[in-house]
């Protein structure tokens, strides 16, 4: 397991959620290579809860989306798609501009589960805000 599906690639990912969620939140993927994917999302009023504190459901956003690519990106053979089972994340700081980035790495890559870790940061001092993990089940064709 851990071999990346060819036909998915960085512009596939950034088009495929470009009219959706992902793509209204700006986030966008930078790297894709075998079991780990790099993202970021630009730091926007929208992002905000009304505290003035980054929403955690931004922060959740961009780490899910980039371990939901992953995961695409690293279904089996055969595989009809996934979908997550359960999610979970710390949060340990905020940021109130700039950008966040997102590192999903593979933990687990079996033929019925996913299992992914990302950290995602403060772009530009590379301090981290929030730790997740996440359990994807891999969907396969009804016979």
């Amino acid at each position: 397991m851990g071999i990346l599906r060819p036909e998915v690639s960085i512009e596939l990912l950034n088009e495929r959620g470009s009219e959706y969620l992902p793509g209204y939140l700006g986030i966008e993927v930078l790297e894709l290579a075998p079991q780990t994917l790099r993202s970021r999302m630009p730091v926007k009023k929208l992002h905000f809860a009304p505290n003035d504190f980054l929403h955690a459901a931004s922060v959740v956003a961009l780490a899910d989306t980039s371990c939901g690519y992953a995961t695409l990106a690293h279904l089996p053979e055969g595989a009809q798609s996934f979908t997550t089972i359960e999610l979970k994340s710390n949060h340990l700081g905020t940021v109130r501009e700039g950008s966040i980035a997102c590192i999903a790495t593979a933990q687990h890559l079996g033929r019925n589960t996913q299992v992914w870790d990302a950290v995602v940061s403060d772009e530009a001092s590379g301090r981290k805000i929030a730790l997740f993990r996440c359990t994807q089940m891999i969907l396969w064709p009804k016979a």
